[in-house]
């Protein structure tokens, strides 16, 4: 029997061979997609359209600006119209512009979009004053902030807070130290006081980790509803971003040693400098924890000569100053905490015998940070470590 080609093996099994069409867009018409996408975002997250208005974020206020343009030109509603799913164009929009008079560049302006000379008009995805979907993300976590209607009330809170931190009652500390955020926490972001005044119920959300909403309120008068994970990536990326303590924080983060403290050891956390494959591959999130009653940097010298170090270079991350505590014990509590999250490595030493080193784990410096403050607080003894979650969880 004669071979059948493709098709004919095709027909003879009742299969239907549809031609496939594929659409193609101009490098206008997908600018326009891409504006208007943002705009769907926007109004989804906030419920509501954007508003062009003084005070309002300057995304907000682009995103406004470029969707009255798209309701004016006709070209623009026809592309768009089968992305419309919240029928954000409307039917309400002003007369219609016709496309034919205004030249590309012109249009784009209209659309808050504008074009580099230096730039290639046929890249898509150069989009000027549009920034990464990350970015804008992170720039609308913090920055869509609201008067606050009720802040005489909390005037006093922020008034009270920064005579305690000149008086050294209080001190700012670097927020990395201790990432827990708790109701009723003073913070300095972007210069400017921060108050947590209310925390919801705690949020599952799909990526598996915990998270809760926030109000916070501004010492500008301002405040907002953001996710306390999102106010902790805001702390985290301001190099300025700081954690007030508390008027009866002990010791332990303690930048001075108080008169009647005793000095018994430093916590160190070190991220190695190894090449080799795996350490590299996760050099951010691998970590030395380790306890020393002298001097660090004395402690850390010849490392590259070290079996324990890894037989490379390290760099100190994080220290943490010991007052009246067993420094033994505090080293062997954190490496209970976490030992599911214990590195499983062998090198060869400087004799070409194998050396499986301790104290390294696979954990974030924020978790360590807030080991610290759990052990501090006595909170420690309900939490435990989860290497797939990489945080702390509650012990149920």
């Amino acid at each position: 029997m004669a071979e059948l080609s493709d098709d004919e093996l095709l027909d003879a099994l009742g299969v239907e061979v549809a031609s496939i069409h594929t659409a193609s867009r101009t490098p206008f018409e997908e600018r326009i997609i891409a504006g208007f996408k943002d705009i769907q975002r926007f109004f989804e997250e906030q419920k509501r359209l954007p508003v062009n208005a003084e005070g309002r974020d300057i995304f907000e206020r682009l995103y406004a600006v470029r969707l009255d343009q798209l309701r004016k030109l006709a070209e623009a509603r026809a592309v768009l119209s089968e992305f419309d799913t919240h029928g954000l164009l409307g039917a309400t929009a002003s007369a219609s512009t016709q496309v034919d008079e205004l030249s590309e560049e012109a249009l784009l302006a209209e659309l808050g979009v504008s074009t580099d000379a230096s730039a290639n008009d046929d890249d898509i995805t150069v989009l000027r004053h549009v920034r990464t979907s990350t970015e804008r993300r992170e720039a609308e976590e913090i920055a869509d902030r609201t008067p606050c209607k009720d802040f005489t009330k909390f005037k006093p809170l922020f008034e009270q807070a920064e005579r305690e931190l000149g008086s050294e009652v209080r001190k700012a500390l670097r927020f990395g130290r201790d990432a827990t955020i708790q109701e009723h926490d003073f913070f300095i972001l972007e210069g400017q006081f921060a108050y947590v005044a209310e925390m919801g119920e705690t949020i599952k959300m799909a990526s598996g980790h915990n998270d809760a909403r926030l109000r916070v309120i501004y010492s500008n008068g301002t405040e907002s509803n953001l996710l306390l994970r999102s106010l902790q990536k805001a702390l985290w990326k301001d190099d300025t971003g700081r954690r007030l303590t508390s008027p009866s924080m002990g010791p332990l983060f303690s930048d001075e040693t108080e008169p009647e403290d005793i000095e018994t050891g430093t916590i160190y956390v070190l991220r190695s400098l190894s090449t080799h494959p795996y350490v590299a591959e996760h050099r951010e999130l691998i970590h030395k924890i380790g306890v020393t009653g002298g001097k660090v940097e004395i402690r850390i010298s010849g490392a590259d000569k070290d079996a324990t170090y890894l037989l490379a270079g390290v760099e100190v991350v994080a220290t943490y100053k010991l007052h009246n505590v067993n420094r033994v014990r505090m080293e062997n509590l954190f490496h209970r905490i976490f030992s599911s999250a214990q590195i499983d490595i062998t090198i060869d030493d400087r004799f070409g015998n194998p050396v499986k080193p301790r104290e390294w784990f696979l954990v974030p410096l924020q978790v360590i940070d807030e080991a610290v403050e759990r052990i501090l607080d006595g909170s420690i003894t309900e939490f435990a470590y989860d290497p797939k979650k990489a945080s702390l969880v509650s012990i149920d």
